[in-house]
């Protein structure tokens, strides 16, 4: 049970921790270092590549161990055309070029547009990239993290961190996500046999 020893500790206790090990683990700074480069505005690196490394790292397991891709979030609501995201894509995959694995680049200011068509149910219009963040289907997927100006790392995570150390999928009910809350839990549960999946 040595995988549960920063469960249950203050925030702040557990957000040292989690910036510690996703800094220290290369495929994270791998994607972070050509993240920051790519200059978006209001990015993030979020979800899996994060809260995957973290079990990794405390369950032994290999850096990249069960983790598909890296998503990159940005915002920007000044253009909302499909063909303005899809130039942002284009120029990142040749940023990204060589990475282990692929970047799935996002802006999170049309997701309103196509999410009703994907999903079959609306979507609330994002404010910002940490807004999106809180849609998230579980509470444990709900973190992201970005360099700061002065090139530290900061924290989005706007449930805490305790599920993540708990090893523990939470469901996030602001949302009707029952679907991809169960699929992503089944998912983990292959990678990841510690941990618990709390059901919608």
């Amino acid at each position: 049970m040595d995988h549960l020893r920063h469960s249950g500790l203050p925030f702040e206790t557990q957000r040292e921790a989690f910036l510690d090990i996703v800094s220290a683990d290369p495929l994270v700074r791998e994607a972070l270092v050509p993240a920051r480069a790519l200059n978006l505005p209001d990015w993030l690196v979020v979800s899996g590549a994060l809260y995957n490394s973290v079990w990794n790292h405390l369950t032994g397991r290999p850096s990249g161990y069960g983790i598909k891709d890296v998503d990159l979030f940005y915002f920007d609501d000044t253009d909302l055309s499909y063909e303005a995201e899809d130039a942002v894509i284009r120029r990142a995959s040749r940023h990204f070029e060589g990475l282990a694995l692929p970047v799935e680049v996002r802006n999170q200011a049309r997701v309103h547009l196509w999410y009703p068509r994907k999903f079959g149910q609306p979507c609330p219009r994002y404010t910002s990239s940490s807004d999106s963040v809180g849609h998230f289907a579980s509470k444990t997927h709900a973190v992201g993290v970005r360099y700061d100006a002065d090139g530290q790392l900061e924290l989005v995570a706007p449930f805490g961190l305790d599920d993540i150390f708990s090893f523990r999928i939470t469901p996030n009910r602001v949302m009707d996500n029952q679907r991809t809350h169960d699929a992503k839990g089944r998912r983990a549960k292959e990678y990841w046999p510690e941990i618990a999946v709390v059901s919608w």
